[in-house]
This record gives structure tokens, sequence and C-alpha cells, in this order.
């Protein structure tokens, strides 16, 4: 009988405990994410400084390893959908103003808005593994890039980069897809926040 009294208490009793232990696993999730966007916001921004040290060994000037996409495909995998998306746009914006220009952070947004669309399509099948998932994100970030340009200089000169960007896209997606299955695979589960 005590315990119903309690319950129905209009003082609070044990629902304002739960509602205060509620509370409390809230602000706790949203420490965590913020935490984690960070984390991964700085792990993209060291990547970035590190691919910038590397010299331009490919065919083509202006082609990158993408090893910032690692971060983007951990964030997918463990975060989910609109969190990968913000902290693709995070690191895409910061990196922008750190590392390069207006155009080149231009080029970026492009290639990552669609690279993310792509992977997160990919990712929503549940056909692919983060390897075919990653190679799709290099191939669209660089057709992202192909339709700004096109806006900016002549097509012509455009197609001629097209095959080497694909080709490239290709490689280096296998590549950050390996890397990226291989961090998420040791990854805590209970990683995201």
């Amino acid at each position: 009988m005590s315990v119903q009294i309690l319950h129905s208490c209009p003082c609070g009793g044990d629902d304002s405990m739960a509602d205060k232990t509620g509370e409390k696993k809230k602000n706790t999730v949203r420490v965590k994410k913020v935490a984690l966007y960070g984390l991964l916001v700085a792990l993209a921004l060291v990547l970035s400084y590190v691919e910038a040290q590397v010299p331009a060994f490919f065919v083509m000037p202006g082609m990158k390893l993408g090893l910032t996409n690692v971060v983007v495909l951990i964030a997918l995998t463990r975060m989910g959908y609109k969190d990968a998306l913000v902290i693709n746009i995070l690191r895409i914006v910061i990196v922008g103003f750190t590392f390069s220009n207006t155009f080149s952070m231009l080029y970026s947004l492009a290639g990552g808005m669609l690279s993310w669309l792509a992977m997160s399509l990919l990712k929503r099948t549940g056909r692919f593994g983060l390897v075919g998932i990653s190679v799709a994100g290099g191939v669209f970030h660089n057709l992202g890039q192909i339709i700004a340009a096109a806006m900016l200089v002549s097509i012509g000169s455009l197609l001629y980069y097209l095959p080497f960007l694909l080709v490239s896209g290709t490689a280096a997606g296998v590549m950050i897809g390996f890397i990226s299955a291989m961090v998420v695979k040791r990854l805590p589960r209970d990683y995201s926040a």
C-alpha cells in the first residue's frame, strides 16, 4: 500500500528520481556525442595535414589519398548518416580555412557532399561492405569536384582529367576502405554516442 502511495504522490517520489536519472543519461549522451565530434574532426585535421605533406606522386596534380574519408566512414558506420554529414562538412570547412583557399574548399564541399550521399545510399542497402562504400565515396568525390569545376572552367580540359580521377578514386577508395574496416573492427561496440 505504501508503495502505491509513493508512486502516486504528487510531490514527486520515485517519478522525479526517474526523471533526474533520465535527464542525466541524456546529458551524458550529449557530452559523449560532442566529445566524439571533436575527436573525429581533430583526427580529420591531422590526417589532412599528413596528406598535405605527402608529395604529389600521382599522374595528375591535385590528386590526394583521401585519408580524411576514414573519419567519415567511421562516423557513418558508428554514429549514423546525419552525424557523418555534419562531421564531413565541419572537416571540409575547417580544413578549407586552414590549409587551402576558397576554390579548393568549394570543390571539396561539392565532392564531399556527393561522396557522402553515395556512401549513405550504399550503406542503407546493407549489401556493401566498407571497401565498396569507400570506393563509391572516392569515385563520387571526384565526380563532385569535376561538376563543381565544370561550372568554372571549360569542360574540354576536365574530360582529360576524368579517367585519371575515376581510377585514382577507385584505388584510393579500396585503400581507405580497408583501413576503415580495420579501424572499425577494433573499436568497442559502445563507441557510438
